[in-house]
């Protein structure tokens, strides 16, 4: 796969292709970006843990419905779901009706709880992984690019050792490229050139 050029364009690491606007402006806009807010780590592990076997634009198209259904991803009100709930949410056409990745949704949340408890916040224990800074790798071509690595491994074997589920090492390692704990813009990419 080549890295491809916009309608404006720009070379991008993906989201060039037709009718793809909302995801160029994603990688535009978040991919890569360092996140610390706890929610929004947590709603981007719960979408990449549901995006396991699908496309990621496939979720991002779906994460409006994602935030409807799960409270905008408020830690206290998903843990707080009843079973009622999730199910409900099982039928919801507006989110991956994958009954074990929903019901993950609320097992994470409370792991999610107990690690802000225990370390401060989500943000300071999973920003400890990359001594709190970002990653920047400059890959050459998309074959270049890992689907895991030890740090991956590392942080995947404490999550699922916690309780979490979905959160194997690939899953987790394009979790670190979302929140921008590992800047992976291919090195054609307009982002690459970017201030890190």
């Amino acid at each position: 796969m080549t890295i491809t050029v916009g309608p404006d364009g720009k070379k991008r690491c993906f989201g060039n292709g037709p009718k793809q606007g909302f995801y160029a402006k994603y990688h535009d806009t978040e991919w890569g970006i360092p996140v610390y807010d706890d929610r929004l780590l947590f709603e981007m592990l719960c979408l990449e843990g549901a995006q396991a076997g699908l496309s990621w634009e496939t979720v991002l198209r779906k994460r409006a419905g994602y935030r409807k259904a799960f409270h905008r991803f408020s830690l206290a009100r998903v843990a707080r779901m009843t079973d009622k709930e999730l199910d409900t949410i099982v039928l919801n056409p507006d989110v991956i009706r994958h009954r074990l990745k929903i019901y993950s949704v609320r097992k994470n949340a409370i792991v999610v709880q107990a690690i802000r408890k225990e370390q401060g916040s989500f943000s300071d224990y999973l920003w400890a992984y990359v001594d709190h800074k970002p990653i920047v790798n400059r890959p050459k071509n998309h074959a270049a690019v890992p689907s895991r690595t030890e740090l991956s491994d590392a942080l995947s074997k404490d999550l699922k050792k916690r309780g979490m589920s979905f959160v194997g090492s690939t899953i987790v390692y394009a979790f670190m490229q979302a929140t921008g704990m590992v800047n992976d813009h291919i090195s054609e990419c307009w982002q690459a050139a970017s201030p890190d």
